[in-house]
């Protein structure tokens, strides 16, 4: 046989597309899994959009979950990113929300997958993937309706790169009335040690203390956690200069705001989480921190037929 020694190269050398995202259903299609060519993946309940997992590329957890959260269904989820809408805690005295449960029924409902994007990628670090879910007064059960009869639709967004995790919301009144209503992503944060923990960029800013018969203060220099922390701080900076969490000095979250006024900081502490049934295990407060983006110390109006949009980006 003779050899052609400018023969064709082999198919098997021929450059094929690079590595995409890859997206997939589980546990009954209740839940979602993105995972990025670099390994970061994302995990999302159907049940209230939750954000129930953040992985980086080496596999290591970002969000903190309660070992007893109940992922069926059954309630709120405990940690992750739970989904705070139309009210923060409970409002007896805003008739609007008066009557829903405490931080709403978004995080109680169960949302439909819209479908998934991906970016145009040259390579596997410049990946991304992004998942929406929908929520609307259509798919609401009844008993919410009755409470809270408002005609909305919500699309939430959760996007995932090498880099950082972002979620958004986009509220439209499809109504004929004003909404009024309060927004708030409630993300629980992984940490090491509670005890090594500062968190930067609301310093000189105004805060609401929960904790203090819900007293007006103004933080001085950096965040530190010694006891029971539940506070809604307005940041001085606004929402595109970034909070830092910083563990014995160096930084392992940055999270910058997108028309999402607010910032609340939460630690239940020892007693709180003693107290609580689904927050295990209960010293588990040493290895968590909640940093929630929202709007909640005032009440958003959104006309008929306008759209409201929030959104948050965290960096580890």
């Amino acid at each position: 046989m003779v050899d052609r020694r400018n023969k064709p190269s082999a198919l098997a050398t021929t450059p094929g597309l690079p590595p995409q995202p890859q997206v997939n259903f589980s546990h009954s299609n209740s839940r979602v899994t993105a995972v990025l060519p670099t390994g970061d993946s994302v995990e999302i309940l159907l049940y209230g959009a939750t954000v129930i997992s953040w992985k980086n590329r080496f596999g290591t957890e970002k969000l903190w979950l309660s070992d007893a959260a109940k992922l069926d269904g059954s309630k709120a989820v405990r940690g992750g990113i739970p989904l705070v809408f139309p009210v923060f805690g409970t409002s007896p005295d805003h008739a609007a929300t008066s009557k829903l449960p405490q931080h709403g029924f978004a995080r109680n409902s169960r949302w439909e997958f819209l479908g998934k994007s991906t970016s145009e990628s040259t390579g596997p670090s410049d990946s991304s993937v992004k998942l929406d879910f929908g929520l609307s007064s259509a798919t609401l059960d009844d008993q919410v309706k009755s409470l809270w009869p408002y005609t909305f639709s919500i699309i939430y967004s959760v996007t995932l790169t090498p880099e950082n995790l972002s979620t958004s919301i986009v509220v439209t009144n499809d109504g004929d009335q004003p909404i009024e209503f309060q927004v708030l992503m409630h993300t629980y944060l992984r940490i090491s040690d509670i005890s090594k923990i500062q968190v930067t960029g609301l310093e000189d800013s105004e805060y609401i203390d929960k904790v203090d018969a819900a007293k007006a203060k103004k933080q001085s220099g950096a965040v530190t956690i010694t006891g029971e922390v539940d506070r809604v701080y307005t940041p001085a900076k606004g929402p595109s200069s970034p909070v830092v969490v910083t563990e014995e000095g160096e930084t392992v979250f940055s999270i910058v705001r997108d028309n999402l006024k607010d910032v609340v900081v939460w630690n239940p502490w020892t007693d709180k989480a003693a107290g609580m049934g689904d927050f295990e295990p209960k010293d588990g407060f040493k290895n968590m921190i909640c940093i929630e983006a929202g709007s909640v110390k005032d009440w958003i109006t959104l006309d008929p037929k306008d759209a409201f949009e929030g959104a948050q980006t965290i960096s580890d």
